[in-house]
């Protein structure tokens, strides 16, 4: 099956991979981790917005651009390229997917133009142990006089230290691994009783652990309805794999292309250490991994914007190759450096970090592989 772009969505590309290039290069990161600014980038955020990139699965009338999430996948693989750390995954995907799949009308006509618009961000708050556990919450969600009281801890969310508001994932009902009864609210990130601690992080993306004590939100934050709210969680993650999965691809694409152009210019024992043919077979299975990962990703990315029945599969598909993928080519592209692709001055090592953060995130392959067993009765 051949996964063709439209003409916006292949404009949409070109224009993410220049700006990816050219305005957030790897010496970009370098620069943002020198001063120790842990991800938190106001400047590029306002690129973003200027450029549309905030908008691109949000229909026209709250104003956004609608390129499906195909097009935003196309803007998560440019910035995988180049390592970039932004706050579109959180916002952009899976804030606005949360908002647009559960969101009540009064909610999307309020957040959807703010987000399309770059003016809030957001970052979804729901696991509570170093593993990725949907329904292994216990943050508990009390109703009160005038809506619900939360109190828990989430772990490990990323963009939290930055954003503006929360998406939290807490316990309306039954315990910790219940489907039912899982509810999500909208929370501002300066809410009475939200405390955030910043966690300096090895890709040097950033995330934050939070805290919730006699956090009060009124009825009106409840996205969806009480107690369904893995009804609106399964198919944000699905998304949000889908997503992961886009940014993998181009940073695998970029770790590879380094690699290459390393073999085709490094000389041993008086010839390109490209021309042994030991690495020429490592190479071309780089090479075929990246292809079928770039269709599993595409096919993702297709089925959700088809409404396909299947994007759970796919999503799980492609979140597993992509992690295959990009651990894969992270190592080698360390090893096949040799030395110096082991010192903190060269960029493979970067890609390195990013890819172990990457693998864990939404699920890890062995996750995704367990999940796809039992979707089909395996």
């Amino acid at each position: 099956m051949t996964f063709l772009l439209t003409e916006d969505q292949e404009m949409l590309r070109e224009t993410a991979m220049t700006f990816a290039r050219e305005e957030l290069p790897i010496t970009h990161l370098r620069t943002l981790r020198n001063k120790g600014a842990n991800g938190v980038d106001p400047e590029t955020r306002q690129k973003l917005a200027e450029l549309g990139f905030f908008g691109v699965i949000i229909p026209d009338e709250p104003g956004g651009e609608h390129f499906g999430l195909v097009g935003l996948g196309q803007i998560l693989e440019a910035q995988g390229r180049t390592l970039a750390a932004t706050p579109v995954m959180q916002t952009a995907l899976i804030a606005a997917s949360a908002l647009q799949l559960g969101g009540s009308p009064a909610q999307q006509a309020e957040w959807l133009p703010k987000i399309a618009g770059g003016e809030t961000t957001f970052a979804l708050a729901m696991d509570e142990s170093a593993h990725f556990n949907p329904l292994g919450v216990a943050t508990e969600a009390e109703r009160n006089g005038q809506g619900y009281t939360l109190n828990g801890m989430k772990r490990y969310v990323p963009d939290a230290h930055h954003a503006d508001m929360l998406i939290v994932v807490a316990r309306t009902f039954g315990e910790a691994g219940d489907r039912h009864g899982l509810s999500l609210f909208l929370v501002p990130a300066d809410a009475k009783g939200v405390s955030i601690q910043a966690l300096n992080t090895v890709d040097s993306h950033g995330a934050a652990h939070v805290t919730l004590e006699d956090v009060m939100v009124p009825e009106g934050a409840l996205i969806g309805a009480a107690d369904q709210g893995a009804d609106v969680l399964e198919p944000v993650l699905d998304r949000a794999a889908i997503g992961q999965a886009a940014e993998m691809l181009g940073s695998a694409q970029a770790a590879f292309e380094m690699t290459l152009e390393y073999l085709q210019s490094r000389k041993q024992f008086g010839q390109l250490i490209g021309s042994f043919q030991g690495l020429q077979h490592r190479a071309a299975k780089m090479f075929t991994e990246l292809e079928m990962t770039r269709s599993c990703v595409a096919a993702a990315l297709s089925a959700v914007d088809e409404g396909k029945d299947n994007v759970a599969e796919l999503a799980s598909i492609a979140k597993a190759r992509a992690s295959d993928l990009v651990h894969l080519v992270s190592n080698e592209c360390v090893q096949m450096h040799g030395g110096i692709g082991m010192t903190d001055e060269a960029d493979p090592g970067l890609y390195m970090k990013r890819a172990r953060v990457q693998e864990a995130m939404y699920g890890s392959a062995s996750w995704h592989r367990d999940r796809y067993a039992r979707l089909n009765g395996y």
